[in-house]
């Protein structure tokens, strides 16, 4: 008994025209998408505000809101 799908050309399936729109589709979401991700960096760091410069010595804990805030829902 031989392969039918060896021989010749395989015909166009559902499946495979349903797998290219999608990915279509993803390629164009994801091109649309991304000049709003390459400016969302910058405006963010604009934003952020300045880092205190870190201890010459090493360490640079410091009991700051966020920490406070930690140990607060820790103990409890």
């Amino acid at each position: 008994m031989q392969d039918s799908q060896a021989a010749g050309t395989k015909p166009a399936s559902r499946r495979g025209f349903f797998l290219g729109a999608a990915s279509a589709g993803a390629a164009v979401a994801a091109v649309s998408v991304l000049p709003k991700v390459a400016e969302a960096p910058a405006a963010a760091l604009a934003a952020a505000p300045a880092l205190k410069p870190a201890p010459e010595n090493g360490g640079g804990y410091s009991l700051s809101e966020h920490v406070k805030r930690y140990y607060k829902t820790a103990s409890a």
